[in-house]
């Protein structure tokens, strides 16, 4: 086969003498990639946040509620109870009070109790009334409704040895059993028997 030279004034054509053109990269598999990677990171934020926030917890019960025991051990574990309620992180209790409707209320048909909220701990931790639920008699489990009550339980930061005393509001009229609240979003959970 010989090598032929284009003729002057003609065209070169792909492959006479020279290179063709490199493909062009698609920048599809990076975005795919660093997406993925934003993902990651995001979670391991995340993790890295909820381990600081709980770093405080010195693993102690989350609850104030303890198990039934026999009477033997009954009467040999109350101290140890008592001590170790004192040194759960956050103690919450809790009693049921009139309904004081405020003036966003609509109707008079809503449960009220009132909650004391105690840091214990040595870190500060986040109030706010949507961090606690009422649960009822039959095990139902009430949301809190804002704004209804004139005595709400306001949304704050306690610092250790802190307390906060309010009221949180559910919808409907029912027996409250206990309340729950829950540090932030994914913090450990504390229940208080309503009295």
């Amino acid at each position: 086969m010989t090598y032929q030279q284009p003729q002057p004034g003609q065209p070169q054509q792909p492959g006479w003498g020279q290179q063709p053109p490199p493909p062009r990269k698609r920048k599809t598999g990076k975005i795919i990639g660093f997406g993925c990677l934003g993902i990651v990171g995001l979670i391991v934020l995340i993790a890295v946040i909820s381990m600081v926030a709980s770093g405080g917890d010195d693993g102690g019960e989350s609850s104030t509620t303890k198990p039934s025991a026999t009477q033997g051990e009954a009467k040999k574990d109350e101290p140890k109870e008592e001590e170790s309620a004192e040194k759960a992180p956050v103690t919450v209790t809790a009693k049921a009070v009139t309904f004081k409707k405020s003036v966003l209320a609509q109707g008079d048909d809503y449960t009220s109790v009132q909650v004391t909220i105690t840091n214990n701990s040595r870190n500060d931790i986040e109030v706010n009334p949507l961090y606690v639920t009422i649960t009822d008699t039959d095990g139902s489990k009430h949301t809190v409704e804002l704004g209804v009550d004139e005595d709400q339980l306001d949304a704050m930061t306690l610092a250790p040895g802190e307390n906060t005393t309010g009221t949180v509001t559910a919808k409907g009229t029912f027996d409250a059993k206990y309340v729950t609240y829950t540090d932030g979003l994914i913090g450990d959970s504390v229940r208080g028997d309503v009295s």
